[in-house]
């Protein structure tokens, strides 16, 4: 009998399949590589063997990883969308259009007399991995956020162009107390737009069509999604048996046209090849050149600890600091002197009011008699809403909170860089003021969510990767470039067989490649100063903190807290600015009744119509968030005499008449980039020749979705 396997290598996952005579699947698996490409292709190959045993067959692969393997193992190699196509046209020929999705690609097919094959460039937003990193962000996974979007309410608008981008939103809809629902279902609706937006590009998806790849085949949720979206029928929607393996699929009818192999001779190969090593290409010294310099190094890092109290035996006056950052929060509480009382550094889990709630509960029941809490305050993402929801006395930015505890470890300091969760801080001070702020603005490339979900997608906690980066013999260097376009490059690396210790160490250094170069901008490490204080949770992390000592050309200060130091600060705030005996903190017993309550509204104060989200919590207290100006919180504009100039420009630019009955015919200019200057020009030349200008429609969000 004449049997044909199919190999796909994804960017996440390796798909095998056997077919036999008949062209029917008599074995098949759908494996997740996590990066260990070869390791997988050789248990695969092994779990084929030892169920179907040593049977000859044709064999091909294709898949973005498999390049390099089918050279090694000698078998042919085609390129996915051929392979894809291929399989259409033999278990799917009605079909008009094919949208697939992987890991870290996706694909558009127009079928008819001459095929149209459309693939994302080196972006990998809006993909299975895209998905994968946004599940994590609410502390789920792929199937979890299927789950979470199937009792959604709302859409949300989520940039899905770029994973990074996507992160900020979703941080901020959840630090807005948006419901996790809500969000699932938003995340897939911005994959649709984008795969939509950014392939189609405006040419029409109409007639049958094929939903393929392992994100389409896995979650309904996402298809429904691109169903409604597409205005389809059921008589319109193709979803065809094993469309998660598809490509494999065609990859096997392709390769019906090549040699015949042994199964049980590629399974060995394979074993071979995945046992050889090998060229590191773009490698970077080491971080440390041996263990000496490494044990030095943490040595002297172990030395700047803040100062710590008893809180049992606690008598006096406390104040409390409370960060709620963009994936933590963080909670200090000190006394008269700066000395910790009570610390807690806990992951938002989506929930950022609920963990604070939790906090300020497990202080009250551990807070002696003896103790008096006199203030509390509140910094970061979430300080508005929690000083609303909990009564904090003090609100302030982040900035200076974390001058405040640089400061009290290093007095004098002249340079503080804090990496969060999704956000980067450099401030630079001279004469014990706050001289220049630089933020890492719209791109959180390289901060520590990024860091701990590449983490995540590998097999490891954050811990266990940082610590295997101290140990790498040769770091690939990725540069610092945007997340996406990083994470391609350690993916190439991955399926190149480079270890998770190279890697980690290479994302180590294109972490403060970004801050030095990208952020920062420094053209010389002399510019940094020389009382340079480190903070933030990404600096827990000795390979990133070694990194940039090594960048900077600087020996600089961690402290013990380099987590809780907008926490502290904040603390140490509340301590200066306190001048009564009592804070106006949620009491213990109103905690215990605390309750909050999430609805959404459209705004009809102005004609952007924005969707409020509006949290109530006990007491009759509300939180509006969601507006892009005052309207939405209820305050008038206040009237003006004064002229909008825009508005003014605007319709004197576009509001020209055309020329009725045109010799020459009609000439369409599109209403973009520079005619927002020049359309009068060109308007009037056109008309003086005859044509009568057509301008296209004002652009919008359906303009774009299209």
């Amino acid at each position: 009998m004449q049997y044909s396997i199919g190999l796909d290598v994804g960017s996440t996952t390796v798909k095998i399949l056997v077919l036999d005579q008949n062209e029917k699947i008599v074995f098949s698996r759908y494996r997740r590589h996590l990066s260990d490409v070869r390791n997988t292709i050789a248990a695969v190959f092994n779990e084929c063997f030892n169920e179907m045993g040593d049977l000859a067959a044709t064999v091909a692969m294709t898949g973005s990883g498999g390049v390099s393997i089918s050279h090694l193992l000698g078998i042919p190699f085609y390129q996915e969308v051929v392979a894809g196509a291929e399989a259409i046209e033999k278990y799917a020929p009605q079909t008009d259009v094919s949208i697939e999705l992987g890991g870290e690609d996706a694909k558009i097919t127009y079928f008819g007399k001459t095929p149209e094959q459309r693939m994302n460039g080196t972006c990998a937003g809006g993909t299975g991995a895209f998905i994968d990193q946004m599940a994590l962000l609410l502390k789920t996974d792929a199937d979890g956020l299927n789950l979470l979007a199937k009792n959604h309410t709302t859409i949300y608008p989520i940039a899905a162009r770029c994973g990074v981008f996507a992160k900020t939103d979703i941080q901020s809809l959840i630090n807005e107390g948006a419901a996790r629902e809500d969000i699932a279902a938003s995340v897939f609706q911005a994959v649709v737009t984008q795969t939509i937006s950014a392939l189609a590009c405006g040419k029409p998806i109409r007639g049958n069509v094929a939903f393929l790849g392992g994100p389409l085949y896995y979650m309904d949720e996402l298809r429904k999604r691109f169903i409604e979206t597409l205005n389809l029928t059921p008589q319109t929607t193709v979803i065809p048996p094993n469309s998660h393996v598809f490509v494999a699929i065609g990859a096997a009818l392709l390769s019906k046209t090549g040699n015949v192999e042994s199964l049980g001779d590629l399974t060995k190969r394979m074993e071979e090849i995945s046992k050889q090593s090998y060229e590191k290409v773009g490698a970077l010294p080491p971080l440390f050149a041996n263990d000496k310099e490494r044990n030095a190094f943490l040595s002297r890092h172990s030395e700047a600890k803040a100062k710590r109290s008893e809180l049992e035996t606690f008598t006096g006056r406390c104040f409390l600091g409370v960060d709620a950052g963009s994936t933590t929060t963080k909670a200090v509480l000190v006394d008269e002197n700066g000395a910790i009382l009570y610390s807690r550094y806990m992951s938002n889990s989506g929930n950022p009011l609920k963990k604070v709630g939790e906090i300020i509960k497990d202080l009250y029941e551990k807070l002696p008699k003896t103790a008096e809490l006199v203030s509390a305050g509140v910094t970061g993402y979430g300080e508005k809403m929690l000083q609303t929801a909990y009564g904090f006395d003090v609100g302030e930015v982040e900035t200076i909170a974390h001058y405040k505890a640089a400061e009290h470890f290093l007095p004098g300091v002249d340079f503080i860089l804090d990496i969060g969760g999704q956000d980067m801080k450099c401030i630079r001070l001279k004469n014990g003021a706050i001289e220049n702020i630089l933020l890492n603005e719209a791109c959180s490339s390289g901060c520590g969510s990024f860091l701990e979900v590449f983490a995540k997608s590998v097999g490891y906690t954050a811990e266990e990767f940082a610590k295997a980066a101290l140990t790498a013999q040769t770091p690939i260097d990725l540069g610092s470039r945007c997340t996406v376009f990083m994470n391609s490059k350690v993916k190439q690396a991955q399926k190149d067989g480079a270890t998770v210790a190279d890697i980690s160490a290479g994302l180590s250094l294109s972490v403060i490649k970004n801050v030095l170069q990208k952020v920062i901008k420094i053209r010389d490490p002399q510019e940094l100063g020389k009382k340079i204080i480190v903070q933030g949770g990404t600096f827990f992390n000795d390979a990133v903190l070694r990194s940039f000592e090594i960048l900077s050309e600087r020996e600089v200060v961690r402290p013990d807290i380099a987590g809780l130091m907008g926490a502290f600060g904040m603390a140490l705030i509340c301590r200066d600015r306190a001048q009564k005996d009592t804070t106006t903190l949620i009491t213990k017993e109103k905690l215990s009744e605390f309750t909050s309550t999430s609805t959404l509204r459209r705004c009809k104060g102005c004609t952007n119509s924005c969707l409020l989200t509006i949290v109530s919590f006990s007491g009759g207290k509300k939180f509006i968030s969601g507006n892009r100006c005052e309207k939405g919180e209820g305050i008038e504009k206040k009237q003006t005499d004064l002229p909008n100039l825009y508005e003014y420009k605007y319709n004197r630019l576009f509001s020209y008449e055309p020329l009725k009955n045109a010799p020459r015919g009609q000439i369409g200019i599109m209403r973009v980039l520079n005619m927002y200057e020049n359309y009068p020009l060109w308007f009037t030349f056109f008309t003086k020749l005859g044509f009568e200008v057509v301008l296209s429609d004002q652009s919008s969000k359906k303009i774009y979705e299209q």
